[in-house]
């Protein structure tokens, strides 16, 4: 229903005003404001399977990809939109805000219209927050990294968490990379989900140290591709799956099978495509069923037992128990007498 300079949509028992419906989000290929709506009206269901129920942190830009953007952490509702719900929620460096959650498409499309391109998905959900129900291996491709070796890196780490009888499911990030999802049960908290991630980029690089690091600091890495375990630290947020990226060609993070990981190209997957991919194929994750983590803790414990240290933490964080310096090796290296 159209009314004035507004698009009026009836979703899940709320009516959402996209205001501005024609306004070019994405300059390179024409697509509007609107356009963005429907896109998430088609892939609603996989959407809110993948982070119904979680609260969301929104990278917003109001006028579109060419335009400036930030970051919204707080979300408060308001007379013209009292059925929106949030929940308190911890940032890394401890600052609490009461965050947007998911619970529905309208919640997506409210935060569409405030021209949120991007979605970032906490890994609990708002009735749990304690317990972190998802392991995300981001695999992430620095200078020199194409994408077939991105490819061969996912082979490496899907062959890992099938040795460890997990399975796994990937999506692309939207831009370079790809991102490996374990769904868990809800027993295990952040501290212990990022030891597990920790343990698995540690175990990947053994078995193939010319393609993968899990090297925090950058000067150590060279042309390889970093398995960001960090990303599963505490109160840390990923790109959901079946998020649009602030990019020109509207790429999405799109969820694919194995099988079509030799073929996957992410340029490919927009805005445009993904719906009609979705009509015909499916949600490659409707599969997805909790598991444990034991395996990947058993990981942890043995390097543990062999002596080794934490793996380092990023600056936001507080000192963390058996952490090494954190200092790039570089800088140690003239810091010493």
């Amino acid at each position: 229903m159209a009314g004035g300079d507004a698009e009026v949509l009836a979703v899940a028992g709320h009516e959402v005003r996209i205001t501005s419906p024609g306004k070019v989000f994405f300059p390179e290929r024409g697509d509007t404001k609107l356009d963005l709506a429907r896109y998430y009206l088609a892939v609603e269901r996989p959407l809110m399977a993948a982070m119904g129920g979680r609260p969301v942190l929104l990278q917003r830009f109001p006028n579109g990809v060419a335009g400036s953007s930030f970051f919204q952490k707080r979300v408060t509702p308001t007379k013209a939109d009292p059925w929106l719900t949030t929940t308190r929620v911890s940032t890394p460096n401890g600052t609490e805000a009461d965050a947007l959650v998911a619970v529905d498409l309208a919640h997506v499309l409210w935060a569409v219209n405030m021209g949120c391109l991007g979605f970032h998905v906490w890994p609990s959900t708002a009735a749990d927050p304690e317990h972190a129900d998802e392991l995300r291996i981001d695999l992430d491709p620095g200078p020199g990294v194409t994408f077939p070796m991105i490819r061969e890196a996912a082979a490496e780490t899907k062959a890992l968490l099938d040795s460890l009888g997990v399975a796994s499911f990937p999506k692309t990030t939207g831009n370079r990379g790809i991102h490996v999802y374990v769904r868990l049960q809800p027993r295990w908290d952040g501290y212990q989900v990022r030891a597990a991630a920790v343990a698995a980029a540690r175990e990947l690089e053994r078995r193939r140290p010319d393609l993968l690091t899990a090297a925090w600091w950058k000067e150590e890495r060279g042309s390889r591709v970093f398995i960001d375990y960090n990303q599963n630290a505490p109160h840390k947020t990923v790109f959901g799956a079946w998020s649009v990226r602030a990019n020109p060609h509207g790429q999405v993070s799109t969820p694919f099978t194995w099988n079509e990981l030799s073929t996957i190209e992410p340029r490919e997957l927009t805005i445009a495509t993904v719906p009609a991919r979705l009509a015909e194929h499916g949600d490659p994750w409707a599969v997805m069923t909790p598991q444990s983590l034991d395996p990947l803790l058993a990981m942890s414990d043995r390097d543990m037992a062999a002596g080794l240290m934490d793996a380092p933490w990023p600056p936001v964080y507080p000192k963390m128990p058996n952490e090494p310096p954190r200092v790039a090796p570089s800088r140690a290296r003239k810091d010493t007498p």
